[in-house]
């Protein structure tokens, strides 16, 4: 790669509300999850005040009590089914396409590692068009629930030489920066997914608005 290569800032890109716009999809699969306990539904604003991971601790938030086992089981069967239902209709954030094409003519690497499960994540990416722009593509393996900064120390593992002194972690929630400071690279938040603004703020890394933004960063981070 030489030396100049080995200075070239790696992206990992986060999947679900950071590339994809699924915000909708969520809500009504949340929504769906808590009608099986009981709770009232939520809106987009009261979910990003509210979000955290392990999400358990979520719901733990909204129900006044962590869910028993067969609870979570069965709320996390609902959520995923209804997601899967409304995914369908979700399109891909604005502007997305264009800077993972953008980023990889500059001959720089990027990839993407979600919590979503493997099996079904890379045939939804590769449904969007933009597999060819990502060396490496990882979902979730294992139970869901947990967080992302082992699928983090697997994923850069995976890939060799990225070097995580020059890897930038985009992201729309705190886990991201979690699992980026894991991990030893640095990371940018994205107000446009599961947090608001001011939970995101509370990692200490940068809070962008908008996915250019946040590669514009990271080509700053490279000096």
């Amino acid at each position: 790669m030489g030396t100049n290569g080995k200075h070239r800032m790696h992206l990992v890109w986060d999947w679900n509300g950071t590339l994809l716009d699924d915000n909708s999809a969520v809500i009504g699969a949340t929504n769906a999850a808590f009608a099986e306990v009981g709770l009232e539904p939520i809106t987009l604003e009261q979910y990003r005040e509210m979000y955290c991971i392990p999400i358990p601790r979520f719901y733990e938030r909204l129900m006044g009590r962590l869910p028993t086992e067969a609870e979570w089981e069965r709320m996390d069967g609902i959520f995923h089914r209804y997601y899967m239902e409304q995914r369908v209709v979700c399109r891909l954030t604005a502007g997305a396409e264009e800077l993972l094409a953008q980023w990889q003519l500059a001959g720089r690497s990027q990839s993407l590692l979600s919590m979503y499960v493997h099996e079904q994540l890379v045939p939804v990416v590769r449904g969007y068009g933009i597999e060819r722009h990502f060396t490496r593509v990882d979902g979730r393996t294992g139970p869901s629930g947990g967080s992302k900064a082992q699928h983090m120390e697997r994923h850069l593992a995976a890939m060799g030489g990225v070097a995580p002194d020059y890897t930038v972690v985009i992201g729309d929630a705190v886990d991201d920066a979690v699992a980026a400071a894991h991990v030893g690279a640095r990371a940018v938040l994205y107000t446009g997914g599961s947090h608001s603004r001011s939970s995101l703020e509370e990692a200490g890394v940068p809070v962008v608005d908008s996915l250019g933004e946040a590669v514009a960063l990271a080509e700053q981070m490279a000096g």
